[in-house]
């Protein structure tokens, strides 16, 4: 008698190849899981972290920047030291521009309305390549602003208001205290108030803060660079010296910039968090800033 097992190999031989396939495919998902985690483990650091930009802490009250704010904010700001007009107009143009564009410099808006203050090139405010500028924006805010009676002592949404004639009057008031803080830090009145997180590590670049800074004093400052890749300001006034020190800190990134030391008190940029200003000896007469080695 012939014993038939050829069926019996067949289905044997089939289950064996079911089983490899099946192993072949939980071997595969494995290894995808195991690169997937790779993957995800090597962001968690910068998923984890703080965001990127600066911070001002004035009185208790906190506030953050993106780097894109930040470059925005100091051209608002330095604008309205370069013109000779006091800390409160700094205060009025930030409330605004946070209003209008969040501090970007946008090309869009409500009809023709486009940059920091949604200023019209139709009503009068410039040409479309003259307002994108930012330090032409601004200019042109503070031209207006002066022009409001009573800027200096009225209601800041008010004073907004009147300028920009939005058709949500009331809306500047939201941005007051923030407006506030930054003016305060920026122009010098609230020392050791910025703090900065880059995580980019641009190359040194000394002129993007030595032109920055001649731009917004002219020949009221003077900066020096040595071979160690530092700056030196001089200055007579403590207020000038702490403006200068916390406005460059918000165009730091692009510069590299990685120390900045006020008198007898230095930040030190860190990857991982708001660093806060520390005690220095020696001190600094009156700013030194250091940017990243090449």
């Amino acid at each position: 008698m012939v014993r038939r097992t050829t069926g019996r190999r067949r289905r044997r031989a089939g289950g064996w190849a079911l089983a490899l396939l099946v192993i072949g495919v939980l071997v595969a998902l494995i290894a995808a899981v195991i690169s997937w985690i790779g993957r995800w483990s090597s962001q968690t650091p910068d998923l984890l972290l703080p965001p990127q930009g600066c911070v001002v802490t004035v009185e208790g009250f906190r506030s953050y920047l993106t780097w894109e704010q930040s470059g925005n904010a100091s051209i608002i700001v330095g604008e309205s030291i370069r013109r000779g007009l006091p800390a409160r107009a700094a205060t009025i143009a930030l409330v605004t521009a946070y209003q209008e564009s969040d501090l970007r410099n946008l090309d869009y808006g409500d009809r023709d309305s486009i940059g920091l203050f949604q200023q019209r090139p139709s009503q009068g405010w410039g040409t479309v390549e003259q307002i994108m500028d930012p330090w032409y924006s601004a200019g042109k805010f503070y031209e207006h602003l002066v022009q409001v009676p009573d800027w200096e002592t009225g209601v800041i949404n008010d004073v907004a208001q009147a300028v920009q004639r939005s058709g949500f009057p009331e809306a500047y008031a939201q941005h007051e205290t923030k407006g506030r803080a930054w003016a305060s830090a920026l122009t010098g009145h609230s020392t050791a108030a910025v703090s900065c997180i880059d995580r980019h590590e641009n190359p040194a670049d000394a002129a993007v803060l030595s032109d920055f800074i001649a731009t917004v004093w002219g020949g009221a400052v003077s900066v020096s660079t040595d071979e160690v890749d530092a700056l030196h300001v001089s200055t007579d006034s403590e207020i000038t010296a702490w403006s200068v020190a916390q406005l460059s800190m918000l165009r730091g990134s692009p510069a590299g910039l990685t120390t900045v030391q006020a008198g007898a008190q230095q930040w030190v940029n860190s990857r991982t968090d708001y660093a806060v200003w520390q005690p220095a000896s020696p001190a600094a007469a009156p700013v030194v800033m250091y940017l990243r080695a090449a």
